[in-house]
């Protein structure tokens, strides 16, 4: 230990603070004079030196704030630049390398809070204040030391779907022992519904059965089917789960090897179009505990189900969804020049495009729940595309029209399938999403069963009428419905409805709750690349969690001062995490006194708000620290 962090540790020193601003290449410059904003902090009571880089984040802004620390002339730290949320953890390790505790270190957002919203010397001077306001809270910081909370080594993966079996497999590679837990009797999940994948044209079923037989196959890993989370307590390195496994339930939507009970299917063979079947089903319920140390979410997505009339779905037999039609393409032996369906003859294929994605409010009608799928689902042009250029190529006699309000086959190899359907004739028609096409039976003399309308934008807006034999609707992908799992783990949700990681580019496979990880497509529409993209990130950030046998989590939780604590419990019944906050008989006199289990505490405050005594703090985040930002911040607006 440094003697300057000594000084520091034992607070014998007056805090010295270091302010140091940044232009953000102009995202704050451009509005906030920067250099008057520094020469006013240079000014402040407690302040020993006030400094400006165009990229404080970057190396030399890195090397300026270490060089202060290390000669001494600063020990507590103020960086005024973009959100805490992107460079907090850049600066806390900066003051590491340079020997001192990573918590004496503050920051004050200047561009979201200030530049982006605030114009000339508004902006100027609301940057005044807040920089201010920290240096206020700095000069009163004192170093704080990590909670370190033991870590089992045990991973559970909760979905057995393609990102499940990659992150369990990563997992136990990686040499730590992993329970797979899926609600389903099979492995595979939506992966296995399909055929051949776009645009390398692998066998999904091969996919599948060689991500699971190795899954299978290894000693630590073990396999739940039928099986769901039902309680969870705990915080990261010691969870609990409790898991319910019962016999499943088939819906009359399943296939005939679903709802026949499994009859003649042996564990680890694989069903077409549901997946591999790992053991034998359940014959009754039963419950059982796992206790692990981290937490994968694997739970998915499910394909979006039109609604009865949706471009004449569940009105006609003949329009069907694309996965109906991967199906039958892949159970149809090649005969003859056209399709045929269910005996019949398939002269020509209507296929629409974005049903149930980038609905718009206003011109597509809410679900039930009152929901609309804003997005994009991304897959489903290359999919459609690929399905279209397989019948063309397989079955030249059956004509593809393709009814698309913007075609987008992202990723390396996707546009040639758009290519390739123009080699193959394949006929598009481009229409505007309040003007979708119309699916109408049709009732000329001709024997097509139906007629879809619309006004082609590509013939500035021509009516087209195209006689079809059948209709194919390109679903896009809806998160699972995992109601349970984000009640019970208070797992946060975008607006789309999906998981919702942290941050997409700093902490994109992680939940704000310490230990529990994303993994494929439960937080956004994915491929089958991305989706094992994502798994194997989930399994690198959990392996790096478990390695160390312990986990060391910030220390800005609260903190019960014992001498004044009066037993109220006023703070327990405020707390809104369980078991956060828990009132303790004490040794010494007898009386019940507050508790804080540090490892669950969130540090949110409402047990601070409540405390008649004022006997509860949160450390980082004190009372005295807030009252000593809002005296400055008073002191700004009277000298202003």
């Amino acid at each position: 230990m440094t003697d300057e962090k000594k000084n520091i540790d034992d607070n014998t020193e007056q805090g010295k603070v270091g302010i140091y601003i940044c232009y953000c290449g102009g995202n704050i410059s451009d509005h906030v004079d920067v250099e008057k904003v520094r020469d006013r902090m240079e000014k402040l009571p407690g302040v020993s030196v006030a400094r400006t880089n165009m990229f404080m984040c970057s190396d030399p802004g890195q090397e300026m704030i270490m060089e202060d620390l290390k000669n001494g002339t600063v020990n507590r730290v103020v960086v005024a630049s973009c959100a805490p949320s992107l460079h907090e953890t850049t600066f806390r390790n900066t003051l590491i390398r340079a020997g001192m505790n990573p918590y004496i270190y503050d920051h004050a957002n200047i561009r979201e809070h200030v530049s982006w919203v605030h114009h000339g010397e508004a902006a100027t001077d609301k940057a005044t204040r807040l920089v201010s306001a920290a240096a206020a809270k700095a000069e009163q910081l004192r170093p704080l030391e990590p909670i370190r909370v033991d870590a089992k080594p045990h991973a559970t993966v909760i979905g057995g779907g393609i990102a499940g079996l990659r992150a369990a497999k990563d997992l136990a590679d990686r040499g730590i022992e992993v329970t797979l837990i899926e609600k389903s009797p099979f492995l595979g999940g939506q992966l296995a519904r399909l055929d051949r994948i776009a645009p390398t044209g692998d066998s999904a079923a091969d996919l599948v059965k060689d991500l699971a037989g190795q899954v299978l196959a290894n000693p630590m890993i073990t396999v739940q089917t039928c099986a769901a989370v039902e309680r969870f307590e705990g915080y990261v390195g010691s969870f609990k789960l409790g898991v319910k496994k019962q016999p499943p339930k088939f819906s009359q939507e399943d296939d005939k090897s679903k709802r026949g009970g499994l009859d003649g299917v042996n564990p680890g063979d694989y069903v077409p179009f549901s997946g591999v079947y790992p053991d034998p089903v359940p014959a009754e319920a039963e419950d059982f505990t796992i206790e692990t140390g981290v937490i994968v979410l694997a739970t998915g997505f499910k394909s979006y189900v039109p609604r009865r009339g949706e471009y004449g779905y569940r009105d006609f037999k003949e329009v069907i969804t694309l996965t109906d039609l991967i199906q039958t393409l892949a159970e149809t032996p090649a005969e003859g020049d056209r399709l045929k369906v269910n005996g019949r003859q398939i002269r020509s294929i209507a296929m629409i495009h974005c049903v149930g994605s980038r609905q718009i409010p206003g011109i597509h009608p809410e679900d039930e729940s009152g929901n609309l799928n804003e997005y994009c689902s991304r897959t489903c042009c290359s999919a459609t595309l690929n399905a279209a250029n397989i019948i063309r190529q397989t079955y030249p006699g059956t004509s593809v029209y393709e009814f698309y309000r913007d075609i987008r086959t992202y990723g390396r190899g996707q546009e040639e399938l758009y290519n390739d359907a123009g080699k193959n004739k394949v006929v598009f028609l481009r229409y505007e999403a309040e003007d979708a096409p119309q699916v109408v039976e049709n009732t000329d003399s001709d024997d097509y069963p139906l007629r879809v309308k619309v006004n082609d934008t590509l013939t500035f807006g021509e009516e087209v009428e195209v006689p079809a034999d059948l209709v194919v609707l390109a679903t896009g992908m809806e998160p699972t419905g995992i109601s349970e799992l984000v009640d019970m783990m208070k797992l946060p949700v975008g607006t789309d409805r999906f998981l919702l990681e942290v941050h997409p580019k700093l902490r994109p496979v992680e939940l704000p709750q310490a230990g529990i990880l994303l993994a494929g497509t439960c937080q956004a529409p994915m491929d089958v690349g991305e989706a094992c993209n994502g798994a194997g990130g989930a399994a690198v950030k959990a392996a790096a969690i478990l390695g160390r046998g312990y986990v060391e989590l910030d220390p800005f939780v609260a903190e019960v001062d014992a001498s004044k604590c009066n037993g109220t419990g006023a703070c327990v019944e405020a707390c809104l995490v369980e078991g956060a906050l828990r009132m303790v008989e004490t040794e010494m006199d007898g009386v019940r006194r507050a508790e804080v289990t540090p490892a669950l505490c969130t540090g949110c405050g409402a047990c601070v708000a409540v405390c008649p005594q004022n006997a509860i703090d949160i450390n980082g985040w004190t009372l005295k620290q807030y009252e000593a930002m809002v005296d400055r911040i008073v002191a700004a607006d009277v000298a202003a």
